[in-house]
């Protein structure tokens, strides 16, 4: 495995062709879309035709640096989701944001934390990033939970996107939370 980040547990690497499957499978679960898209699969056609190819040209965009990484166990190998790192399309690299997303049978167990700080020490000290941001639903208390124990800060409420209004909560509409590298410093150094 071509390995992009490793933490105590996990194993973040880049995507490749060959794993349309793998993000078929975890967004056809509908706890795992239920703040996505209700609860409705993605077409697997979409992860192949649109997704994964979307992916892998992030990579060439981004020298491999930035992008979407499949997150797998290191004790066994089971995929157990993705991380991400990426600015905007059009957006400046310093600039990125931060999200993952991760199947039920890893829930509770601390990885989406474990992975994202991981990700956050490589966008300050390795990446050249200035400001690292992520958003979610508001109530998505999971996600704003990991955030917050990021120490992250919540900047600004967001409206729902049109194409997420039939999504359980969506009139209450979506958070972002920011922190900089200037704040990741700070928590770092020991106090």
């Amino acid at each position: 495995m071509d390995t992009y980040l490793e933490t105590g547990r996990l194993a973040l690497r880049r995507f490749t062709a060959d794993d349309a499957d793998l993000l078929i499978e975890l967004d056809s679960d509908p706890a795992v879309m239920r703040y996505l898209t209700g609860g409705d699969p993605t077409a697997p056609e979409l992860v192949r035709e649109r997704y994964l190819p979307n992916i892998l040209a992030g990579y060439e965009k981004w020298g491999g640096d930035l992008g979407l990484f499949a997150a797998h166990e290191k004790d066994g190998g089971a995929f157990i989701g993705w991380f991400i790192l990426r600015p905007e399309p059009e957006g400046p690299l310093d600039e990125v944001e931060l999200g993952y997303r991760l199947r039920q049978a890893a829930w509770g167990r601390g990885y989406a934390t474990e992975g994202s700080r991981a990700l956050l020490g490589k966008a300050f000290t390795e990446l050249g990033v200035r400001t690292v941001w992520a958003e979610t639903m508001s109530v998505n208390h999971g996600s704003r939970n990991i955030m917050e124990k990021l120490d992250m800060t919540l900047t600004d409420t967001i409206p729902t996107p049109s194409d997420m209004e039939m999504v359980e909560g969506s009139e209450h509409g979506g958070v972002r939370y920011e922190i900089t590298k200037e704040q990741w410093e700070q928590q770092e150094t020991p106090r």
